[in-house]
């Protein structure tokens, strides 16, 4: 489920990129969450009933936390090449990797970040302030995002917490991207981001959402690891972006990771561990 929510992450991305001339980049991400919104609000039809205040609260702050992630990812890969993106985007997952059990953890920030700096190859002094920044904190939104989408997921049955969170992330996106989007959008692509918005974020999300039930928060986050790389296949299958030799070096394979699955007394009885392929972070 993981490994199927990374490839439509970012086949979703670099589908939405051409869109950026005529939405910009706030426009696309807060249609894209509209849409989101909507289509698991109707399809789960989420009842008061079914939260405890505590639990509706942090739905509400993982909403927040979703719309911080895709604006400020749409805003990064309207700047920078999706495959430096996404490894600077990665650095949020991997600082929650480093806190499981598994030894070694330094190792791998070190190889990540090894990789992120010859992806954005800082030393030709063109990689573009602003995208890294946006690229960082979409970072920081994506760790909160983990966290609170495995607390949410343990505590509210089926995708009932995600029905609410991504309203919330809808209402947000669109918030920030209404003052540029009135006059920009038109009915040929408001319908193509209804497209786009179910390839990408309903289905990974959804998927991020059930896969975290299975995996410890230490385990999903090494297992992003693959995500810049194939960031960068989509980026030049789809985009044309071909990486320099330099970037390239950043995505070297690692060894065979093993990621702990969760210990679950009511919904993981089952004990031992799950393997996983990794790459060397970035």
């Amino acid at each position: 489920m993981a490994a199927t929510a990374m490839c439509t992450v970012q086949l979703g991305s670099a589908l939405t990129v051409p869109l950026f001339g005529q939405l910009g980049a706030l426009g696309t991400a807060g249609l894209r969450l509209g849409w989101a919104g909507l289509i698991l609000l109707v399809a789960i039809r989420p009842r008061p009933r079914d939260f405890s205040s505590r639990d509706l609260l942090a739905c509400m702050v993982l909403g927040l936390v979703t719309a911080g992630m895709m604006v400020f990812f749409m805003q990064a890969i309207a700047r920078l090449p999706l495959g430096t993106a996404s490894a600077l985007e990665f650095l949020g997952p991997l600082t929650v990797s480093l806190f499981g059990p598994r030894k070694g953890r330094l190792i791998w920030a070190a190889a990540a970040a090894t990789g992120v700096v010859l992806l954005t190859e800082p030393w030709h002094g063109g990689t573009d302030p602003v995208g890294v920044g946006s690229a960082l904190l979409a970072a920081g939104c994506w760790a909160a995002y983990i966290l609170l989408t495995q607390r949410v997921g343990d505590r509210v049955t089926g995708l009932k917490g995600l029905a609410v969170s991504m309203p919330v992330a809808a209402v947000v996106g669109l918030a920030i991207a209404a003052p540029g989007l009135a006059e920009r959008v038109t009915w040929s692509p408001l319908w193509t981001m209804l497209g786009l918005a179910v390839l990408s974020p309903v289905i990974p999300f959804a998927l991020e959402f059930l896969a975290l039930r299975h995996l410890t928060t230490s385990a999903f986050g090494t297992l992003m690891s693959l995500e810049p790389a194939i960031a960068l296949m989509v980026g030049l299958l789809v985009l044309g972006q071909r990486p320099g030799t330099a970037a390239t070096l950043g995505l070297v394979p690692g060894s065979r990771g093993r990621g702990q699955r969760r210990r679950h007394p009511r919904r993981c009885p089952s004990r031992g561990t799950l393997r996983t392929g990794t790459s060397s972070a970035v």
